[in-house]
């Protein structure tokens, strides 16, 4: 009797991930050329830095897939479609430029790409979804939950939620590791997200990872 050859062993799969989009310095540091409009002082910035650096540690602590959203784009934009006002905006502003401090993460928020599942995406929309494999990725984990932070709250967040809930994602949103410039926006915009996705804080949507195991 001929036996079959051993099956590989099926890699594990992830009910929950985790998206941290857009913590570069450009965006976020008080030196970068867009800024979430939160001053070095602000004890606001010291927040969202510190609700951002909680969230990654408990993926990392919970082994969960750690997805990091980088937006750039080449020195001279050529491909950077320039077709609404926050895209002319960037290329007015010089931002996010590839290879440069800016398009850089944020360094309390570095990603650590030598862990198994922790992955860095470049993307040049406002959707973490067009244009990347994040799909694919995600499929492949078996991920049907999402914890989504990041800046900023009414763009690449919110964005990234309603593509990922039309692609039938269970979605959390981390409040308080988001921000936008204005808070009125931002409160906004998680009201705008209540009727898609969970609001919670960080500590609530690392305590509920539970339910969706």
């Amino acid at each position: 009797m001929v036996r079959s050859p051993a099956l590989s062993s099926t890699p594990p799969l992830h009910r929950t991930a985790v998206l941290a989009l857009h913590y570069q310095n450009d965006i976020l540091h008080p030196d970068g050329k867009i800024r979430v409009g939160l001053s070095a002082s602000d004890p606001a910035r010291d927040r969202v830095i510190a609700a951002a650096a909680k969230l990654i540690a408990g993926a990392r602590h919970a082994a969960l897939p750690l997805i990091h959203v980088r937006i750039a784009f080449r020195p001279d934009y050529a491909d950077l479609t320039q077709n609404c006002w926050i895209f002319r905006k960037t290329a007015e502003l010089g931002a996010v430029q590839e290879n440069t401090w800016g398009a850089s993460f944020y360094e309390a928020l570095q990603p650590d790409e030598t862990r198994e599942h922790e992955l860095v995406i470049r993307h040049q929309r406002t959707s973490a979804f067009i244009g990347t494999p994040l799909e694919q990725i995600l499929m492949k984990l078996g991920v049907r939950h999402l914890i989504v932070a990041g800046v900023a709250t009414h763009s690449v967040v919110e964005m990234s939620v309603r593509h990922a809930v039309d692609l039938g994602y269970e979605v959390t949103v981390a409040a308080d590791a988001c921000a936008a410039a204005d808070t009125k926006i931002h409160d906004a915009s998680l009201d705008s997200m209540r009727l898609l996705a969970e609001i919670a804080d960080v500590d609530t949507a690392l305590a509920q990872l539970e339910k969706h195991a």
